[in-house]
């Protein structure tokens, strides 16, 4: 208890254990991301730290187990609102574990860039590296490397490295179709973002599934890039052709400039066409109209790209302390970590016109 008049007391580890109804050994494995803890029971102990606001503390960590507290992310595409949100909800995740995330951020990964990056990195003392990188050149140099500390990867193919998180892209582009589906649209064109990019793929996949799992035989989809001005000069070819009545847009910034093409051709949406967009950017709910999308839940991506770099350096531990290390020429399982998107519904879609 504090002195009357006195600040109030940090919480410690044992408020938690005593809130969360465990043991003060149990908080410090959830902290440090022990592996081997029933779900619920990690549960109940995060909503406990969150709900006293408890932060670890980090140095006197480090120097019980020669610890720096540091893990380290490498950021390619960061210019883009997904990676971007991403790399932000990493490093609050990390504070909020009493850890501290160094960033480095690139517009692209070449071996020689992600090797100084490591370099760097390892310089200050990381335990482990979170990779957040989309496109496929800067997937196969993350997966070629080894740099020495755990490494998770977040984005992209998420079936081809050992640890990775992300969202669940085809099922979020099947959500979206889905709805036209079901708002009686048949000719759904997809604006597709670089072919390069595993997420542009992964939507695309899922609009075609979704379509041939409903007996239609889809157009090819349009490639392009991520950004409005694709949207905007292939909504000028798509808004001559009536019988197009929806479109299932690769992010958000495609359909905005898709959803000034349409207004400039007199094609009203959605009476005339409907638009779903991906990502939900804070502006979508504030466009003429609000633009129904798919929601990626950034913030849990951070906290599972976390979580996972620290049960990654658990398991480190725990193999060099037991003298039982893996034998580096056995494949590791893939651990994949994926998390459902959400449909968001708003104004830019509706029934197909009579």
């Amino acid at each position: 208890m504090s002195e009357p008049g006195s600040p109030p007391r940090a919480p410690v580890m044992h408020d938690v254990a005593r809130l969360a109804g465990v043991s003060h050994q149990t908080v410090s494995r959830v902290i440090n991301g022990s592996p081997r803890l029933r779900p619920e029971t990690r549960r109940r102990v995060e909503r406990a730290i969150e709900q006293l606001g408890y932060r670890p503390n980090t140095a006197a960590r480090a120097l019980v187990k020669g610890r720096s507290g540091i893990v380290g992310v490498i950021g390619v595409g960061g210019t883009y609102f997904g990676p971007a949100s991403i790399q932000r909800s990493i490093e609050t995740a990390a504070r909020a574990r009493g850890l501290f995330a160094s960033t480095v951020s690139l517009t692209s990964l070449t071996r020689e860039l992600l090797d100084d990056s490591v370099e760097h990195l390892r310089r200050q003392g990381v335990e482990g590296i979170i990779i957040v990188a989309g496109q496929d050149d800067a997937l196969e140099v993350a997966r070629s490397r080894t740099v020495g500390v755990p490494i998770v990867l977040v984005e992209g193919d998420l079936t081809r490295a050992h640890r990775t998180v992300g969202v669940d892209q085809v099922a979020g582009a099947r959500l979206a179709v889905r709805h036209l589906l079901e708002l009686g649209h048949r000719e759904i064109v997809h604006l597709a973002g670089p072919p390069d990019w595993a997420e542009a793929r992964a939507r695309r996949d899922g609009w075609r599934a979704e379509m041939t799992g409903a007996g239609l035989r889809p157009a090819e989809p349009v490639h392009g890039s991520w950004s409005a001005a694709f949207g905007y000069e292939a909504g000028r070819r798509l808004a001559t052709d009536p019988k197009i009545t929806a479109v299932f847009t690769a992010n958000d910034q495609v359909a905005i400039g898709l959803l000034l093409a349409l207004h400039e051709a007199g094609r009203r949406v959605p009476a005339d066409v409907s638009v779903v967009g991906f990502d939900d950017q804070p502006e979508a709910a504030y466009l003429v109209p609000p633009l129904t999308t798919v929601r990626q839940d950034f913030e849990q991506v951070g906290v599972r790209a976390v979580a996972a770099i620290t049960s990654a350096i658990a398991d480190v531990d725990a193999e060099v302390e037991s003298s039982t290390a893996r034998d580096p020429n056995t494949p590791a399982p893939v651990v994949a970590n994926l998390i459902t998107p959400e449909l968001v519904v708003r104004q830019s879609t509706g029934p197909v016109s009579a």
